[in-house]
């Protein structure tokens, strides 16, 4: 058997679904390290005898992912190919009874906080010590940074409450010291993640403190860009536009998860917000920080989406002209309050109206690149391909946003640094620039 010729405590982590299963993994990751195992993440190499599979259960789509994962592993260990397989996240934390019972070959199953049972079950030391210490898989220069875990929202597509429970800030100072170790250790961005993160500080301070933790962030050295990601649109706390225009490596970039721009449908999703008052956000945002570069996330398909709810929002997306934009089609998740609904957009037209609004997008996105050209922009540069180093502005967040591409025939950067580039030609989802310094 292939299992007798592998090290014992060779682990490969698989990582599924979002940057906050990635620090969940990292983290884990760490706590393997200090207890001498032999870990990779996402390793190529058909080495490990132990796989641990990080899952996502947020869509179908995502589900979907994480079994097909799940049962490759389950195969390879009734081949003789792996000797232990576990299984955590958010897949396993909401549906762990049923999967048990249907692939009984996987050893143990966790949920998404029980880190320290996955760890005594590998007969490893949950090593309080570490907290605030990470050791990152992204590349060195930048790292995700949980600021909380859970949600408190009622929206009604939503299960991420029922994996994930409520929301939970994490303490300031823990924060800013692991944005001083991350800094040491070389990372130049800092990526605020959370569920929500305008709801961080509501149950450790009694008040939303977004903007002090990110002012703290601010002052680590080192650390020369901060980006906030998944800001929630009501109750949304003005106090940090001022920290964005007062501090330099705040970035002017914000993303905010819309979902729709029906206000009878914002309604129904349980948002808590109406479309006049989402435009008039967006309006006083924009005026507040003249500059900054707006991401939404939208849902096409939702029970009763209406042909007429549709072409509101299709209309608010070429009014409001954001920087940049994705959508889902709707996903029918059982326990949700939606799910008590008539799932009855057909599963074409949700595609077709998700195409429409990209579509719509694309041409949004080029017409605001054109007028790129001829500028000047910081920036970092994430790696090389085709030919091409490939960075991003303080604008893009990485893998999800635009990208500026430097020919390597003509031009040398470093990876990880930054340089100063002027945009010579741009594309709907590209920029080409030259270094100018």
């Amino acid at each position: 058997m292939k299992t007798k010729g592998l090290k014992k405590n060779k682990v490969n982590i698989i990582t599924l679904g979002c940057s906050k299963n990635l620090v969940d993994s990292e983290q884990l990751f760490t706590q393997l390290k200090a207890n001498q195992f032999d870990v990779s993440h996402e390793s190529k190499k058909d080495d490990a005898i132990i796989i641990i599979i990080n899952t996502c259960g947020f869509i179908d789509e995502a589900k979907q992912e994480s079994i097909d994962t799940i049962l490759r592993y389950a195969d390879a260990k009734e081949g003789g190919m792996i000797d232990k397989l576990y299984v955590t996240g958010c897949l396993s934390q909401r549906y762990k009874d049923d999967l048990e019972k249907e692939i009984p070959v996987v050893d143990s199953w966790f949920g998404t906080n029980e880190l320290p049972r996955l760890l005594k079950t590998l007969k490893a030391d949950y090593k309080h010590e570490l907290v605030g210490e990470r050791l990152i898989t992204t590349p060195a220069h930048y790292a995700y940074l949980k600021i909380a875990e859970g949600c408190d929202r009622p929206c009604s597509f939503c299960a991420i409450p029922l994996m994930r429970g409520k929301h939970v800030s994490q303490p300031m100072e823990l924060l800013v010291q692991s944005a001083r170790n991350l800094a040491a250790k070389g990372t130049k961005e800092l990526i605020l993640i959370a569920q929500d993160l305008t709801y961080y500080g509501l149950d450790l301070y009694r008040k939303r403190n977004l903007h002090e933790l990110i002012a703290q962030l601010s002052d680590v050295e080192g650390i020369e860009w901060i980006r906030l990601q998944y800001a929630y649109p009501a109750g949304f706390p003005m106090e940090i536009l001022e920290v964005m225009k007062e501090r330099s490596n705040i970035c002017q970039y914000l993303d905010m998860p819309l979902q729709h721009g029906s206000t009878e449908m914002l309604r129904r999703m349980r948002r808590g917000i109406t479309r006049e008052k989402t435009e008039a956000l967006i309006e006083e945002i924009r005026a507040r920080v003249p500059d900054i570069a707006l991401r939404t996330t939208l849902i096409a398909g939702h029970p009763g989406e209406t042909e007429e709810e549709f072409e509101e929002m299709y209309g608010f997306v070429a009014k409001m002209r954001f920087d940049r934009l994705g959508i889902f089609t709707y996903s029918h998740e059982e326990s949700t309050h939606a799910h008590s609904f008539e799932d009855n957009v057909l599963p074409e037209l949700k595609q077709e109206r998700a195409d429409m609004i990209m579509a719509l997008q694309e041409g949004i996105s080029g017409e605001l690149n054109q007028k790129r050209i001829g500028q000047t922009h910081k920036v970092l540069f994430d790696r090389k391909e085709n030919g091409f180093f490939i960075g991003r502005t303080q604008f893009d967040s990485p893998e999800v946003d635009n990208e500026v591409l430097v020919d390597a025939k003509k031009h040398y950067v470093r990876l990880g640094d930054f340089a100063t580039i002027k945009i010579m030609d741009a594309t709907e989802f590209d920029l080409y620039g030259d270094v100018i310094g």
